[in-house]
C-alpha cells in the first residue's frame, strides 16, 4: 500500500495534471522524469526529492508550495466519508477511491455488523435504530481514532445521527454522492435486490421523500457530486480532484 502522505502528495500531482489535460508521458518529457517515476508518484509509491518535485511543479505551471498548500489541514482529515442513501455509488466508487489514495476501503454497516454480532435486519428488528447508531458512533470512533488514510463508505442514515455526522465532519472530508431517485432505484435493482418494492406499492414515492427530506443534511458535506449518467471513473477523478485539492 502506498504511503498516505506520499499518496496525497501524489494525488495532487496527477489531479493538476488532468485538469490541464497532459498526458502522464507529456508530464514525464516536460518534467525530466521518467514516465514510470512519475506513474509511481502518482500512486504514492515514490519517494521524489525536492529538486525533482519542483521540476514537476515548473512543468504544470506552478510552485511546490501551490501544490502542497493545505497538505497539513488535510492530514488532520485524512479520511474519507462517502454519504448518500443506498444507490448512490459508495460501494462501488470507494474501493476504486481508495486505491487511488493508497487508503483502506472500510464498509461501516460491515463493521456495525461485526460489532453488534448481528446481520442489520436482526439488528434493526431486535433493537431498533438507536441501537444502531449508538454501535455507529462506536465504530466510527475506533476507526477515526488513530486518523489514518481511510475511505468510508457509510450508512445512509448515518446523517441524520448528530453525533456521528458531527465526528465525521470533524475528523474526514465528507462526500454527498448526489444522484436522481430514479438511479438510486436503478442501481439497487440492477445488484439483484428486489425489496424496494417488494409489498411496497408506494416505495418509488417513499425513496423521493427520503431524499427530500435528507438532501439538507446531506448538503452539509465538504463536497457534493452528482453522479447520475456518469461513469464511475469520471466520478473517482473528480473526487481524487477535489479531495487533494
Amino acid at each position: 500500500m502506498a504511503d498516505p502522505l506520499l499518496a496525497m502528495v501524489g494525488a495532487r500531482v496527477r489531479a493538476a495534471r488532468e485538469q490541464l489535460g497532459q498526458s502522464r508521458r507529456e508530464l514525464a518529457a516536460s518534467s525530466g522524469l521518467s514516465e514510470r517515476f512519475l506513474a509511481q508518484l502518482e500512486t504514492g509509491t515514490g519517494n521524489i526529492s525536492l529538486s525533482r518535485f519542483a521540476a514537476v511543479a515548473a512543468a504544470l505551471g506552478t510552485s511546490p508550495a501551490e501544490l502542497l498548500a493545505g497538505l497539513a489541514a488535510e492530514r488532520r482529515r485524512p479520511a474519507i466519508a462517502l454519504l448518500g442513501v443506498r444507490g448512490a455509488g459508495k460501494s462501488t466508487i470507494g474501493p476504486a477511491l481508495a486505491a487511488r489514495l493508497g487508503a483502506r476501503f472500510v464498509e461501516v454497516d460491515a463493521e456495525i455488523e461485526a460489532a453488534a454480532g448481528l446481520r442489520l435486519p436482526q439488528l434493526f428488528e431486535l433493537h431498533g435504530e438507536a441501537y444502531y447508531h449508538r454501535v455507529a458512533r462506536e465504530v466510527l470512533r475506533r476507526l477515526l481514532a488513530r486518523r489514518t488514510r481511510l475511505v468510508l463508505a457509510t450508512g445512509g442514515s448515518i446523517v441524520v445521527d448528530d453525533a456521528s455526522y458531527q465526528l465525521l465532519r470533524a475528523r474526514c472530508q465528507t462526500v454527498w454522492l448526489k444522484a436522481r431517485a430514479i438511479d438510486h432505484w436503478d442501481r439497487v435493482v440492477a445488484q439483484g435486490d428486489r425489496r424496494p418494492m417488494a409489498e411496497k406499492p408506494h416505495a418509488f414515492a417513499e425513496l423521493e421523500a427520503l431524499l427530500a427530506a435528507r438532501a439538507p443534511r446531506y448538503a452539509l458535506a465538504d463536497h457534493v457530486i452528482d453522479t447520475s449518467g456518469r461513469p464511475a471513473t469520471a466520478v473517482v477523478d473528480e473526487l481524487v480532484a477535489r479531495t487533494a485539492a
